[in-house]
């Protein structure tokens, strides 16, 4: 049996690593990802407001998201498969503003609490299921994004382990780092 245990990602002052709670026998395991007081105990507030899940073929990349308004703080885990999860810190004023953090994340491993004011992105390395919960709702209107091959930000993704990359027609047009710098809703820390 594993409780639960909390890693601040040394990097940045509010992301972490998490390894929820595991209980395994004979039969299998049972993974407990989420425990509101012993998310508090440890430092993170999220009240969820929505849940959701993506599925995705090897090779997909979605690229650094973010709602520009009603920012959502996030814990993303890996419930099946493989992916390279990359969190990228977007807060003009902070001390860590550009720098990424790149995670293998898989059924087993650890999820990311990953706060407001950072970007959000992966590549597949095997057909996965991601788990997103979220403490604010999904809004079109303010969905947002960094291509994934942003030369300023310059993210080092395992390319060599996916035979081709395929890409939505919206991550293929998502602004670059400079386009976001000069958008008056850059995130500011509070």
């Amino acid at each position: 049996m594993r409780q639960f245990q909390f890693k601040q990602i040394e990097e940045f002052d509010s992301a972490y690593e998490i390894f929820p709670l595991l209980v395994e026998d004979d039969r299998g395991y049972v993974i407990k990802d989420y425990h509101e007081e012993t998310m508090k105990k440890n430092g993170i507030e999220l009240p969820l407001k929505e849940v959701f899940y993506t599925k995705s073929k090897k090779g997909v990349i979605r690229a650094i998201h973010f709602q520009v308004v009603k920012s959502q703080a996030k814990l993303v885990r890996c419930v099946r498969g493989k992916i390279f999860d990359v969190i990228v810190d977007l807060r003009v004023d902070s001390p860590t503003y550009k720098k990424w953090k790149g995670f293998l994340l898989d059924e087993n491993s650890q999820e990311l609490y990953i706060p407001h004011g950072f970007g959000h992105g992966y590549l597949v390395l095997e057909d996965s299921i991601v788990s997103y919960k979220c403490d604010e709702k999904f809004y079109g209107e303010y969905d947002s994004g960094i291509c994934w091959n942003d030369p300023d930000i310059d993210i080092k993704w395992p390319l060599e382990q996916v035979d081709n990359i395929i890409l939505s027609d919206k991550d293929k047009s998502l602004q670059t780092l400079k386009e976001y710098e000069q958008n008056k809703n850059a995130f500011r820390i509070n």
